[in-house]
């Protein structure tokens, strides 16, 4: 019987996985933990899109977790596809977010460090961890399981966005201060 070829045969396939699975989750914990000192730490205010973002973060990060967990040799790559589903959830409505603030629609409150404003930075938050993610979920086997978890992380974003509440309208005098929530910049 000939010896086994490509990834399965290298020994350093199983170090390299873990590697991979390790930085996701290690990526997964700081957009977390970045978005929580958000309130926490700067006391913003999430607005609906925000607490979407957010939300699919954490459900990113407890894939990751609950797959670390549990044994068995499927565990893994079905916590990367449940958490790519969920990270590019998160990066739709981040796109949409970033989208609305650069059109204007929304004034967004500055992020950590004051890099950006706080969507800009989801938005690159998920956006890395969909980087990370990709790639060990859309290898074989678990290619199929990789591109339907794209397809429903963006149709999760396009059904959040949709089903966000509206924005309130515009005040008709400027604000006091610089923003804690996303909210309808003044215009005179």
């Amino acid at each position: 019987m000939p010896a086994p070829v490509g990834p399965a045969a290298s020994p350093e396939a199983p170090a390299a996985g873990r590697c991979g699975y390790v930085l996701a989750t290690l990526v997964a914990l700081a957009t977390v933990l970045g978005s929580l000192a958000l309130s926490m730490l700067l006391g913003l205010k999430a607005c609906p899109l925000c607490f979407y973002q957010r939300t699919f973060a954490m459900a990113a990060l407890g894939a990751l977790l609950l797959g670390g967990l549990v044994p068995g040799a499927g565990a893994r790559p079905t916590a990367l596809a449940t958490a790519l589903l969920c990270a590019a959830g998160g990066l739709g409505v981040a796109l949409f977010h970033v989208f609305l603030e650069a059109r204007g629609t929304l004034e967004c409150p500055a992020g950590l460090l004051g890099l950006g404003s706080a969507p800009t930075q989801s938005l690159g938050a998920l956006l890395l961890l969909c980087a990370v993610l990709v790639p060990p979920t859309l290898r074989a086997p678990a290619r199929r399981a990789g591109v339907v978890a794209l397809a429903l992380g963006a149709l999760f974003a396009v059904a959040s966005v949709a089903s966000a509440p509206p924005l309130p309208p515009a005040p008709d005098a400027p604000y006091d201060g610089a923003p804690v929530v996303c909210r309808p910049p003044y215009a005179p």
